[in-house]
């Protein structure tokens, strides 16, 4: 049995999403209509794959998403929070929201739950350190400052 994982949106990400899909299923009917050409040029294919592959990404966003209801106030690392951590070896700090990649939330950097960070941080509180490995091999450890959901963050 699997479990879907819910994706955070805001009621912008949500409404944005939908409207790229609505923008994509268009030009895949534009482009079902030019399919009777002799034959097919590789870059079409290629484009249409990759036009398939977002929408069906959207897809799958949309059909768990959980829209415009804040995490709660807890200081917990989840999705829909803000986020600050300090890196340990430099000291220096990174604010983002834990969210979905490919989804529009603004200004603010997103880190996705299943990145190696997102994954680390997860479910921490403000004062506990985590450890993730970097590409490199090495292993990064970083603090959680603050965790503040995302509508609070922006006000």
């Amino acid at each position: 049995m699997t479990t879907i994982t819910p994706v955070w949106l805001t009621p912008e990400a949500h409404d944005r999403l939908i409207r790229e899909l609505a923008v994509l299923r268009g030009w895949g009917a534009v482009g079902a209509e030019d399919d009777d050409s002799a034959e097919p040029d590789s870059n079409a294919v290629a484009i249409r794959r990759a036009q398939q592959g977002r929408i069906q990404q959207i897809h799958d966003m949309l059909a768990s998403a959980v829209v415009g209801v804040d995490p709660p106030n807890d200081g917990v690392a989840e999705l829909g929070m803000v986020l600050t951590v300090r890196f340990e070896d430099t000291g220096e700090t990174d604010t983002f929201l834990l969210g979905v990649r490919g989804a529009y939330y603004g200004d603010i950097e997103v880190y996705s739950a299943k990145s190696p960070l997102g994954e680390a941080i997860s479910g921490a509180r403000p004062g506990d350190r985590r450890e993730y490995q970097l590409p490199t091999g090495r292993t990064q450890v970083v603090t959680l400052v603050s965790a503040v959901p995302y509508g609070l963050h922006m006000r």
